[in-house]
């Protein structure tokens, strides 16, 4: 079984998250871990899960407008052209056998707002007939540029690993007394 994590990264957050995310995945899992712009689009490899990540910006998947902002604010990771609201936009729509997950990093003082990368992520991926495999997850950084939280980046192995343990469980049907 396959897993493919595409994520979207300005300060290297979200990356470090999605590759952690990876090696949770890898426990149960052939994994591999893709920046936005590097992802095939559509998807054609043959893959069971597909995990998206990326920073909420504006309580939302990033716009070029805001990844724009990013920049102007330091960031020197990612593109200004493509998020992955656009990679999932250029997605074939229709019914997939490929479910998805999302994640979604955010700065901690943002924990109780509303609005989240993950949230609209998941949406538009049931929109365009892939099934979810699990709840929106977020991961939580210092500031605007970093770094992750503590204990965040074990928490996204745990979740890595839990859907990872969680594809295989599907895979191989209920079990037979």
């Amino acid at each position: 079984m396959r897993a493919l994590v595409v994520y979207e990264s300005m300060f290297g957050n979200t990356e470090e998250v999605a590759h952690a995310v990876g090696k949770g995945l890898a426990a149960h899992l052939e994994v591999q871990v893709t920046e936005v712009a590097k992802a095939q689009s559509p998807v054609t490899e043959l893959v069971d899960l597909i995990v998206v990540g990326g920073p909420t910006h504006a309580f939302s998947m990033s716009r070029p407008e805001s990844r724009e902002e990013a920049v102007h604010r330091g960031a020197t990771h990612g593109s200004t052209d493509l998020g992955i609201r656009e990679w999932l936009a250029s997605l074939h729509h229709g019914q997939h056998s490929e479910r998805v997950a999302t994640f979604d990093t955010r700065v901690t003082r943002a924990r109780r707002l509303p609005g989240s990368a993950a949230r609209k992520a998941a949406r538009a991926a049931r929109q365009d007939g892939y099934p979810s495999a699990g709840k929106p997850e977020s991961f939580f950084v210092e500031g605007t540029s970093g770094p992750v939280s503590p204990g965040e980046l074990d928490r996204a192995v745990a979740w890595g690993d839990r859907l990872g343990a969680e594809a295989v469980a599907r895979a191989q049907g209920p079990a037979r007394p």
